[in-house]
């Protein structure tokens, strides 16, 4: 017999037992004799039955499948710290016993493509979503989360009534500006740029306004042209410095990148521009991903520890799903920072 043709139904017969008994050892009920259910579980395994995952949920049961959403229209596989997170979110559910279904979404306001998220919802295909790379607010998401969906969401700012099925998860990016920039001052620069994020996003705004309030501590004046327009990938860096060395004649000492890809693509302009790295200028990054430390030069950066924060996203979601007690609604870590050969004294 075809695998495709066997169902709960012809495993009864196999078994010469009711359906409903079929459907009591699959649920491992209790009230079935052991003779019985050893006969039926020998037919299941014989014929390599396993019972219609969507008749399974409308059951009640879990799906025990999370979805990891990234909203990016960028070059997804060539990006290594964003290869990470999703690997980071695979590894962990593993370890809790779930699966992750993943899926890039191009475009936040094509209505298309969000019916078709929603939709993964709405089928109970998963039992909740984590979501990277959104917008501080995103409708859909917020649509999502009113509905009463296990959401987790990656940089963004908790509401001032947060719902117990919402958690998100940030970094101190204040923290890590005020390093940056005090490292650099304590270097005797006092002409230092920046190379912005995405300032939809909530990563973007807080690392800018950071910047600007450490370049006040440090009593330094921030020159708006050297204030620069970027998101988070590596072309950013490049085309921002290389509209900068373009038109300006007065150069900051040193540069902060929104992070480390934003400080490479700038790097990379400097050199096309016959200048060094930091002779010419210093180029100091934020994240401290996996090729920072085997840049040339060594990039000094901001250390975050992506592994951990979805580690306890992961976890603290599935135990939302599973719907044990949790009052965490919000994941925020610390900076640090790490000198290498990026950065010098003046």
């Amino acid at each position: 017999m075809k695998k495709s043709e066997i169902n709960s139904s012809e495993i009864a017969r196999l078994a010469g037992v009711s359906r409903s008994t079929v459907s009591r050892v699959i649920n491992n009920y209790s009230n079935v004799p052991a003779e019985t259910r050893d006969k039926v579980l020998k037919v299941i395994e014989k014929y390599n039955y396993f019972p219609n995952a969507s008749a399974q949920v409308l059951a009640g049961k879990r799906a025990r499948t999370i979805g990891l959403f990234l909203i990016d229209q960028g070059n997804v596989s060539s990006d290594i710290l964003t290869n990470m997170l999703i690997v980071s979110v695979i590894e962990h559910a593993s370890v809790l016993d779930y699966y992750v279904l993943t899926h890039i979404i191009r475009n936040a306001k094509d209505t298309e493509v969000i019916r078709n998220v929603r939709e993964i919802f709405y089928q109970r295909r998963i039992d909740g979503g984590i979501f990277i790379g959104a917008a501080n607010r995103e409708p859909f998401i917020e649509q999502l989360i009113d509905e009463g969906f296990v959401v987790g969401v990656v940089d963004q700012e908790l509401p001032d009534h947060p719902e117990p099925n919402r958690i998100v998860s940030n970094f101190n990016n204040d923290s890590g500006m005020k390093q940056a920039v005090a490292y650099l001052a304590g270097l005797g620069h006092s002409r230092i740029g920046v190379v912005n994020g995405d300032m939809n996003r909530l990563s973007g705004q807080t690392k800018y306004e950071g910047f600007k309030t450490a370049m006040r501590m440090c009593g330094l004046q921030v020159n708006p042209k050297w204030v620069m327009d970027g998101d988070f990938h590596e072309t950013s860096g490049y085309n921002a410095i290389q509209t900068l060395l373009g038109i300006e004649s007065e150069l900051p000492t040193a540069i902060v990148a929104a992070n480390d890809s934003v400080a490479f693509g700038a790097i990379r302009a400097i050199k096309e521009h016959g200048l060094l790295v930091p002779d010419d200028i210093s180029i100091i990054g934020f994240d401290d991903h996996a090729l920072s430390e085997k840049h040339h030069p060594p990039l000094t950066t901001i250390r975050v520890d992506f592994s951990a924060m979805l580690k306890r996203m992961t976890t603290y979601l599935i135990e939302k799903i599973e719907q044990k007690t949790l009052t965490v609604k919000e994941i925020t870590l610390d900076c640090s920072l790490v000198v290498r050969e990026s950065c010098r004294r003046i």
